[in-house]
């Protein structure tokens, strides 16, 4: 007999297929618009009015990168506050740039750019995919744009052998410009290599009724094909691409498809954290604030809304590596499986503060989800997230939190098969909270 999968199982299940989707920020919000539909919200449109109702379940794209959805509750508007969560869409990868053909002894090679502070090393000898978005011209001649996936291997970045480099496992470097275009296939002598030309054809692969005329444009990067995967001799762990910070999205979402509709509540998930969050999708941008003075509709309701609403920024921590434990501070080195991350800054670099974590720890114990708590050893930089970006921004009440990860910004992260559940289950939670907010 077929034993029940657990509730742990499902989502976790439920999760790496949804990480398999998300090859790009652009497949995260379809994928994620997809099922917010299927949960009963509906889509607005920026340039276009919006009648908004209590009760009323509502999402937004810009760029199609970037996303957020909200609930009007039924028993608390927006301007008695709002249960917010962020977390971004973005992950740090290999960019194709502009003109990439490279044609070097017979081989066909792809130039990439390094988008974000991806650890290198690891992208050495997988199986690479592509995909992302490209504007053409139909045959209309109007602009057009689409999303595309490979979906197959159809690139790799090999290695030196050590034979060529004896001292490869002392001392090698990359060198993000000479070392990583990834190769493409080899190359006939009379073949003349065009990139445009080989997406135009996956384009109506993928899109048959496009009527492609032209590639004008695109924004495309590489991604491992190995499928995320429950790992681990007892399945303790979860390893895929990626997980910094879809992880995150993923729960989030998870929860507000399981918002009461008491409360009003809202997920925002921003493109470019990795890059600092300065475009008009990212968290230094104007996405958030325009879509919560159009909620609010007057300046008093909106100064309001601010003041009495309060931000989770959900956003992968660091877990204690057993191997370089040292490099934790000894009271703060947060475990794989031992629950989600309050993470803290005095200055700073996260939003967290007293009152906030405070809150944050009553909700946890009611909902029986353990916390743990990072903070950086003094001697050591400390990254940040869109939570103290979007405190800035916004002037609302924030606090850090996130799973803890091993092996973060590279190919293939490791994060604990429990923790994500305990993610998501909080932050239902959050969303499901009556009352206020702050501290009487």
């Amino acid at each position: 007999m077929e034993s029940v999968m657990s509730e742990q199982e499902q989502f976790n299940q439920e999760l790496c297929g949804f990480l398999s989707q998300a090859v790009t920020p652009f497949h995260a919000v379809a994928e994620m618009a997809e099922q917010l539909r299927s949960a009963g919200y509906s889509q607005l449109v920026e340039d276009e009015s919006w009648t908004l109702e209590a009760g009323g379940r509502y999402f937004v794209t810009r760029n199609g990168s970037s996303i957020i959805a909200f609930g009007l509750g039924r028993e608390s508007g927006p301007a008695e506050g709002l249960r917010m969560v962020g977390a971004h869409t973005d992950s740090p990868c290999l960019m194709v740039k502009p003109a990439p053909e490279i044609v070097r002894q017979g081989y066909l090679q792809l130039g990439v750019e390094v988008y974000g502070g991806a650890l290198l090393n690891p992208w050495f000898d997988r199986d690479l995919s592509i995909a992302g978005r490209v504007s053409y011209q139909c045959s209309q001649g109007q602009l057009r744009t689409a999303l595309i996936d490979f979906r197959e291997p159809v690139a790799v970045i090999p290695s030196l052998a050590i034979h060529l480099d004896r001292e490869a496992n002392s001392s090698r470097s990359v060198n993000p410009q000479k070392d990583i275009p990834p190769l493409l296939c080899q190359l006939p002598e009379n073949e003349k290599a065009d990139f445009r030309a080989l997406l135009r054809e996956r384009l109506l692969e993928e899109h048959a009724d496009c009527g492609v005329d032209k590639v004008l444009d695109y924004e495309l990067c590489c991604y491992d094909t190995q499928a995320p995967a429950v790992v681990g001799l007892r399945r303790e762990f979860i390893a895929s691409a990626r997980l910094d910070n879809l992880l995150s999205c993923y729960s989030a979402l998870r929860g507000l498809q399981d918002w009461d509709g008491a409360a009003s509540v809202l997920l925002v998930c921003n493109d470019h954290e990795e890059v600092g969050s300065r475009s008009a999708a990212g968290a230094n941008g104007p996405f958030l604030a325009s879509v919560l003075k159009r909620i609010a509709v007057e300046r008093e309701t909106y100064a309001a809304l601010t003041e009495r609403s309060m931000m989770i920024s959900a956003d992968n921590a660091h877990g204690i590596h057993p191997n370089f434990a040292d490099r934790h501070d000894e009271n703060h080195g947060p475990r794989l499986n031992g629950g989600p991350v309050l993470k803290v800054n005095a200055n700073q670099r996260y939003a967290s503060n007293s009152e906030t974590t405070g809150l944050l720890r009553m909700l946890a114990e009611k909902a029986g989800v353990p916390l743990q708590s990072f903070v950086a050893r003094t001697d050591m930089g400390c990254g940040s997230t869109i939570g103290p970006i979007t405190a800035g921004e916004v002037g609302v009440k924030t606090l850090d939190i996130g799973v803890p990860t091993f092996a973060m910004h590279s190919i293939r992260e490791l994060a604990g098969s429990a923790d994500a559940t305990n993610l998501a289950r909080l932050l239902t939670h959050f969303y499901n909270l009556r009352g206020s907010l702050g501290a009487s």
